[in-house]
């Protein structure tokens, strides 16, 4: 059988790293998101404060599977 996929897009934030936000992005809609399947990055952009990257933002489009 052929899987449908609907996707939506969600925006992690994180002071360590880049991939500390998708993870934490993809841990908190795991909570009411099942069947998650797939993540493409489509947007990386961060917060400077004082010189320094003080925030990443990264913004994922997230794929799942419809339930039967």
């Amino acid at each position: 059988m052929n899987n449908i996929y609907k996707h939506i897009e969600l925006t992690g934030t994180s002071s360590t790293s880049i991939e500390d936000a998708i993870q934490g992005a993809v841990a908190r809609a795991s909570h009411s998101v099942r069947n998650m399947r797939w993540m493409q990055v489509l947007e990386t952009r961060g917060h400077i404060n004082g010189g320094k990257v003080d925030q990443w933002q990264v913004t994922i489009k997230v794929g799942f599977t419809l339930e039967e």
